[in-house]
């Protein structure tokens, strides 16, 4: 049982509560890419078993996001949990949809992004929100970052409050932009809702919840059909065959000499079993992730 099962995340779990059930669930390794907030819900892709060798690949996915700005309000942690530390008027005339549409595009492609406050970015040492909550002043600085798509979704006018997509790199903070589309509307803002619905390829159509898959865990088919098996994660990579001796080196970490470009592949036995990953450098190709013996 080793590979990827993407995971529905309901509200009020950390992504560490649900690497613990799944944990318990199937009695296996577990590991999770992109952490969630606990407010927040959706596609949270975890690492199963051998599958957790894998993570390296998978740690720059650009993501998507559909999130609820509620203007008005700041609160201090800029988002519904936080208190609510600033109150001001909203313009309605700035909220028309073609006006929230160009303020969109003021904030796609390569931008600066400062994090907020409360989050777990570290400077010397400590997390950001240690800080926070010490009261203690901490210099951050803003980081480039890459907003590829931002699309309305609704624009609720009697609840002040508009929804969005958007398209985004691996770094983003969309509370951080909520409130920075809030100040382009000459008013104040924080995220209300934020709902993952893609990391890189893996899409919450994919999803399921933990109830489902702990009501499944003993079917062996259901399982099958919903975990993402290591050698499709990887099939990306070209792919390399090696004869019985060499798998046998290869598997002992002795590097082969091959002339294929520099890279990562697949490698395959005889047979035609997936074996695991292994890197070309120079012209020698080297173990790194071993799935089968």
């Amino acid at each position: 049982m080793d590979g990827i099962i993407i995971i529905n995340k309901e509200k009020g779990y950390t992504s560490n509560d649900i690497v613990q059930i799944v944990r318990h669930t199937l009695k296996e390794k577990v590991g999770h890419i992109g952490t969630l907030d606990p407010n927040a819900t959706g596609v949270l892709p975890l690492l199963i078993g051998k599958g957790t060798k894998i993570s390296k690949y998978l740690i720059n996915h650009d993501k998507i996001y559909e999130t609820v700005l509620k203007l008005g309000v700041k609160t201090e942690t800029a988002d519904g949990e936080g208190k609510v530390i600033d109150r001001r008027n909203i313009k309605k005339d700035l909220l028309n949809d073609n006006n929230i549409r160009l303020v969109f595009k003021e904030f796609t492609g390569e931008i600066e992004q400062t994090p907020p406050i409360y989050s777990a970015i570290k400077i010397d040492g400590k997390k950001l929100y240690e800080y926070a909550r010490k009261g203690q002043k901490v210099d951050v600085q803003p980081r480039k970052i890459k907003i590829y798509d931002i699309e309305l979704i609704n624009n609720n006018l009697e609840e002040n409050e508009i929804s969005f997509k958007v398209e985004c790199s691996k770094g983003t903070y969309i509370r951080t932009l909520c409130e920075d589309i809030a100040e382009k509307f000459e008013t104040v803002g924080y995220m209300k809702e934020l709902r993952r619905v893609q990391v890189g390829e893996f899409n919450i159509d994919e999803a399921i919840n933990i109830d489902e898959l702990k009501a499944n865990k003993d079917d062996i088919r259901y399982l099958e059909e919903h975990i993402i098996s290591v050698e499709n994660i990887v099939d990306k990579f070209n792919k390399i065959k090696l004869n019985n001796d060499e798998i046998k080196k290869f598997l002992n970490g002795i590097k082969l000499y091959k002339r294929e470009q520099d890279g990562i592949y697949k490698i395959y036995n005889e047979k035609n079993i997936f074996i695991g990953t292994g890197i070309i450098e120079n012209k020698k190709l080297k173990r790194d992730v071993v799935i089968e013996r």
